[in-house]
C-alpha cells in the first residue's frame, strides 16, 4: 500500500524501496553525502546532510590561533607523498577487505612476492565483491589501508616495488 502512495505522489513512478535502503546505508558505509542511480528512465538520487561541515565552517575563524601548529603536518607530507606516487590506486568508491572472508589469512602482507594478476584486496561496492589485482610483479612495500576501510576513487591502496 506504500508504494501506492509512494507512486501517486511521485506522478505514477513505482518506487523500489529496497533499492533507497540499500543506497542510503552504502551513504553511510562510505561518508558520501549523495549517491544516483540511473536505470533506463529511472533516476534515483539519494542524498543526506553532513551536519559536521557547519560546525567546522564555524571553527574556521578561531583556526587563525591554531595556524603556527599547522606547519609541522604540513611540512611530514610530503615525505609520505612518494610513496603513494607508486601505490596502486582504488578503481571504486567501496569498502576495502584485506581477506576472502573474516578470519581468514590476508591476500598480502608487507613484503611478499606477487605477480601480474594477482588479488591483492577486495572491494566491496553495492554489495559486489570486486578483486583488485597486482597490475605489475614485485614486493609489496606498503598496505596504505585497514580491513574493512572505505575508500574513494584513486585512493591509494598498496605499494608494490
Amino acid at each position: 500500500m506504500s508504494e501506492t502512495k509512494s507512486a501517486a505522489r511521485s506522478g505514477g513512478m513505482n518506487i523500489d524501496s529496497k533499492l533507497v535502503r540499500e543506497l542510503a546505508e552504502l551513504l553511510a558505509e562510505t561518508g558520501l553525502s549523495e549517491i544516483e542511480v540511473e536505470d533506463g528512465d529511472r533516476k534515483i538520487k539519494v542524498a543526506r546532510q553532513i551536519t559536521a561541515a557547519p560546525a567546522a565552517v564555524h571553527m574556521a575563524p578561531a583556526a587563525p590561533a591554531a595556524a603556527p601548529a599547522l606547519p609541522l603536518p604540513v611540512a611530514a607530507e610530503p615525505a609520505v607523498a612518494p610513496v603513494d606516487a607508486n601505490a596502486l590506486k582504488s578503481p571504486m568508491v567501496g569498502t576495502v577487505y584485506l581477506s576472502s572472508e573474516p578470519g581468514a589469512a590476508a591476500f598480502i602482507t608487507v613484503g611478499k612476492q606477487v605477480n601480474v594478476g594477482d588479488t591483492l584486496v577486495i572491494i566491496e561496492a553495492m554489495k559486489v565483491m570486486n578483486p583488485i589485482t597486482a597490475d605489475k610483479a614485485g614486493t609489496i612495500k606498503a598496505i596504505l589501508v585497514e580491513n574493512a576501510q572505505p575508500v574513494e576513487y584513486d585512493q591509494p591502496l598498496v605499494v608494490i616495488g
